[in-house]
């Protein structure tokens, strides 16, 4: 099994500019390298009727919904504009939306997840890598070849650490189940706890690695989460331990005040919950050899 993302799903790509483009073909080659069908279309407006890479274009998500079926947008749309986008798709009922766009202003992260609320749409993002199935689905910038199937399910933050830990899992010859990004603005859509309710229900995932960062508090609320109603180990790492007082690092969300969202709160929060957490990333791949 897997969360939110699998061999049936049907992806399509909204903004087929250069970095749409990109990954709609790095998306492909995915599919192609494991004998998949999961990329479907994509989205350029006026440009509807054309091919991209053997996958037809459409000048809207509804006409590409009725056509493909498609269930699963990856939004590459520029800042100004990505808030349009997301109304688009949630206005055909696309159920899984991936935002990978970087820069989008908070007062449309709001509106976005406020629209989302009374919708059938699930939103990652915004500025996230988004999410893979290993050798079911890709749907984002995920690079494909470090991961491999298996049994760990992976949520984080931070795209590169997701990366970086999942080639470490793989070259330990311990796969991933379902691994999501969830990114690092201050509003993103699912969050840590829909992701731990998602693996906890999930029969395939049998440990579960949460990669956090300083700032905010959605840790300290996963903590909560975890000591009520995890059952699964969890093994967790926080970016940002040698990070300078009073310095935003990073992602937009990394911002400390007084010491909520701090590195030692979350790591004690995470700890009273039952959650091991590691202090760097190749222990807590240590860490998961030992719950596998």
């Amino acid at each position: 099994m897997s969360v939110l993302l699998d061999q049936d799903s049907r992806i399509i790509v909204q903004g087929l500019g250069a970095m749409g483009l990109a990954h709609l073909k790095l998306m492909l080659e995915y599919d192609k390298k494991n004998q998949l069908q999961v990329v479907c279309g994509g989205i350029s407006p006026g440009k509807g009727g054309n091919k991209i890479e053997g996958v037809p274009v459409f000048n809207t998500v509804s006409e590409a919904r009725a056509k493909t079926r498609a269930n699963t947008s990856v939004i590459f749309v520029p800042a100004l504009f990505a808030k349009d986008a997301v109304f688009e798709a949630i206005e055909a009922e696309i159920e899984l939306i991936i935002v990978i766009t970087e820069g989008i202003p908070v007062r449309d992260e709001i509106e976005i997840q406020q629209r989302a609320k009374n919708s059938k749409s699930t939103i990652i993002g915004p500025n996230c890598p988004g999410i893979i199935t290993p050798g079911k689905a890709l749907a984002g910038i995920h690079p494909g070849s470090v991961y491999k199937p298996g049994k760990v399910g992976m949520v984080s933050r931070s795209g590169t650490l997701t990366y970086e830990i999942a080639l470490s899992l793989s070259n330990q010859e311990i796969g991933q189940s379902t691994c999501i990004g969830i990114g690092g603005d201050p509003v993103p859509g699912l969050g840590f706890i829909e992701a731990l309710e998602l693996f906890e229900k999930d029969q395939q995932t049998e440990v579960i690695c949460l990669m956090g960062e300083i700032g905010g508090g959605a840790e300290e609320k996963a903590a909560e989460y975890i000591k009520e109603h995890c059952k699964k180990p969890v093994i967790a790492y926080i970016a940002g331990a040698t990070a300078p007082e009073g310095k935003t690092m990073g992602h937009a969300g990394a911002v400390i005040s007084g010491n909520s969202g701090s590195y030692s709160s979350k790591k004690e929060a995470l700890e009273l919950s039952g959650a091991l957490v590691a202090s760097t990333p190749w222990e807590l791949v240590e860490l998961v050899k030992s719950k596998i």
